[in-house]
């Protein structure tokens, strides 16, 4: 992740994650990327009909689903976590999912979502 914009000299650090030049696409040209602020980091993606975390994401990543918070824009996801749990998340739906949990995509619709992630050591 790359560092936050330190310019601002009013204690006030904004970002675009549509513009911040932190983009990802995945392997089927599904969407993510975020603008780190001070203390977390904003994330915004748009995942295509058929896009699987276990599938799209973490092979070119290379590692486990880590825990996600987030909110649900458009679209809807369907979410299994460790334990076997399946829920929709669909449009208007705020949510926490565990780390080593698989995500799909339902329907024709992509799915559009926000994504908030702690910076470690920074305040």
């Amino acid at each position: 992740m790359t560092k936050p914009n330190k310019r601002s000299q009013s204690g006030i650090i904004k970002g675009n994650p549509s513009t911040a030049g932190n983009t990802r696409v995945f392997i089927d040209g599904s969407t993510r990327s975020y603008a780190a602020l001070r203390t977390a980091a904003i994330g915004f993606g748009t995942y295509q009909p058929g896009w699987r975390w276990s599938l799209h994401a973490g092979p070119q990543m290379g590692k486990d689903s880590e825990n996600h918070i987030g909110y649900v824009i458009s679209g809807r996801m369907m979410v299994k976590d460790p334990a076997g749990n399946e829920a929709e998340i669909e449009s208007g739906c705020a949510f926490e999912i565990a780390p080593g949990s698989d995500a799909w995509v339902v329907g024709d619709d992509p799915c559009i979502a926000i994504d908030f992630i702690p910076i470690r050591g920074r305040s």
